[in-house]
């Protein structure tokens, strides 16, 4: 069995904390696993930034209910349903990817939870440390072939445990950082590539 593992901000649907930056007019909300590699760090800006600017759950979850999947998102997981098992490994949260899930078709998600406490975003609970790695390496123990995709620093991981990884649209300084993982920049890019690696 061949499993495909994929990243869903920056892959399938835009980033879900620039949407809300765009939205609130609050920079730093907007910053990224592409601008701060490490999570916790991330999550606190955007924590303070969302206490400073009053900005609560429901008006965060009226701006992503208009957010859409990339052109060609669906397509591209239809066909990945058809060769492989897709499992979509996401460091952001159920309360904001679920609206998005019905707009995929419902694809098997794992990510995280949020705490909210009166409309406040109060914290958050991870699954686990760099779980994208760990399901990545998992799988992998169950003599399972894995092939991944994702476009940032939290997805180095998974990308390197997996048979085969690619970086998908990534930023510059994520390609000099880790020149040794292969690129693809759109979806039919991605489709031939795993059809190469995994002769489907």
């Amino acid at each position: 069995m061949q499993i495909l593992c994929l990243d869903l901000e920056g892959v399938l649907v835009p980033e879900l904390w620039m949407e809300i930056s765009k939205a609130t007019g609050v920079d730093e909300i907007g910053l990224t696993t592409r601008d701060i590699p490490n999570y916790d760090e991330l999550m606190k800006l955007r924590r303070a930034a969302m206490d400073r600017h009053v900005i609560g759950y429901r008006q965060i979850k009226d701006v992503l209910a208009s957010v859409v999947p990339f052109d060609g998102a669906d397509d591209f997981l239809n066909w990945a349903r058809s060769q492989f098992q897709v499992a979509i490994l996401s460091d952001t949260f159920y309360e904001f990817a679920m609206p998005l899930m019905r707009k995929l078709s419902y694809p098997f998600l794992l990510c995280h939870h949020l705490v909210i406490e009166q409309d406040r975003i109060v914290g958050y609970r991870r699954r686990q440390t760099d779980p994208k790695t760990k399901v990545v390496q998992a799988l992998r123990s169950l003599e399972l072939t894995v092939y991944a995709s994702g476009d940032s620093y939290n997805d180095v991981g998974m990308l390197q445990s997996a048979n085969s990884g690619f970086f998908f649209n990534p930023p510059s300084h994520v390609v000099e950082d880790y020149p040794d993982i292969p690129v693809v920049w759109n979806f039919d890019e991605l489709q031939s590539n795993l059809q190469r690696v995994a002769r489907t």
